[in-house]
């Protein structure tokens, strides 16, 4: 009897490791065996699962965040892992279930006696208490790392850079800022991803100080229980007025990457791989950004985009304002950035990869 994946992920939103689930549930092969996924809310991800034909079970979720990386916060969750292992293992086995997937290496608690593939998308560099939790993803079946950055934590593992399952769509500048009701005329920056301390949507924000001729403008929401991280975001940004616009969750992400000129990535600690990165260059932006963590993986620095040292605002000005004194230039990078994603980080050579993995696992 043929044997199905059981994929478990950590959240149920519209972000990179959300996207990437979907992708790789709608593009790898499976054998003919829908998979089955385990959320801990629909939230807006689970609907265009099941429209795959994939088998959706929401059901709450232990993760394990960086604040409980050690033996108190562990304990703190020991009662959710045993029930989230005895479920998990029930449902494995009512479903036939041949794999685990994790999509997230603080999933904690995957079913027992199915062997796991562990999807690393996290450097935990700095953090206490990681020593054991290596250990722990090193006992998977495979680590898939989504950077050389990130692999170079662990002793094994296959690097799958993520693909963009989807290609923004162009829109036209001046509908673009019409409808974010912007200036017309002017160079605009974007930020794309949840507002979170490490982010760096801090440090675009004292950059635009140095910069006089930019726009900010940052698509994303905070994580449920850091609201904090936005009101101290706005009360930074406040003396910035209309060049600092934080728009919130954005669905229609080909919208703001219309508006934009280019795509700012400042994440002040080490990035995996950020999708925010991917989605600027397939839509022909280039790609400002920390040169740290997988980044410079994506950016080819002066010819795809610029890398700045981490939390320097200035340096952040100083490339911001290199590329509005250059349009041509400016455009240029952004079509190298275009053709080079084009050709490195597709959805079918993720979903090929990972299939590969699957069989050798399952074999």
């Amino acid at each position: 009897m043929a044997a199905r994946v059981m994929y478990l992920h950590s959240s149920a939103g519209a972000y990179g490791a959300d996207l990437q689930l979907l992708a790789m549930v709608r593009g790898v092969d499976h054998g003919g065996m829908n998979p089955v996924i385990v959320l801990p809310e629909r939230g807006t991800l689970a609907r265009p699962l099941e429209q795959t034909g994939a088998e959706v079970i929401v059901r709450p979720l232990a993760i394990l965040r960086r604040g409980l990386m050690n033996p108190r916060g562990l304990a703190s969750i020991a009662g959710r892992m045993v029930a989230d292992r005895q479920a998990l293992t029930v449902i494995a086995q009512e479903r036939a279930v041949g794999l685990a997937h994790l999509n997230t290496s603080v999933i904690v608690s995957p079913p027992h006696g199915v062997p796991r593939v562990t999807h690393v998308r996290e450097i935990y560099e700095g953090v206490r208490g990681f020593g054991p939790w290596r250990k722990r993803i090193e006992g998977s079946a495979e680590i898939v790392c989504v950077s050389d950055a990130v692999q170079t934590q662990f002793d094994r593992g296959v690097v799958v850079h993520d693909g963009l399952a989807r290609t923004p769509e162009p829109v036209a500048r001046a509908q673009a800022r019409e409808e974010l009701r912007l200036p017309p005329e002017g160079f605009v920056v974007a930020l794309l991803g949840r507002i979170s301390a490490w982010k760096g949507q801090d440090v675009l924000a004292r950059a635009l100080e140095h910069a006089p001729g930019v726009t900010a403008i940052v698509a994303g929401d905070s994580w449920p229980g850091e609201e904090s991280a936005e009101e101290e975001l706005r009360a930074l940004a406040a003396p910035l007025g209309e060049r600092f616009r934080l728009l919130g969750f954005r669905d229609d992400v080909d919208v703001v990457l219309g508006a934009a000129d280019a795509v700012a990535v400042p994440s002040t600690r080490p990035d995996p791989f950020p999708n925010s990165a991917l989605e600027a260059a397939f839509a022909g932006l280039p790609v400002v950004a920390a040169a740290h963590g997988g980044l410079p993986e994506i950016v080819r620095d002066g010819h795809t985009g610029l890398l700045v040292p981490p939390g320097d605002a200035r340096a952040l000005a100083a490339a911001l304002q290199s590329l509005t004194s250059d349009p041509a230039r400016t455009r240029a990078m952004g079509e190298e950035a275009r053709a080079s994603a084009s050709g490195r980080f597709g959805p079918e050579r993720m979903c090929a990869q990972i299939a590969a993995i699957h069989g050798r696992v399952m074999r």
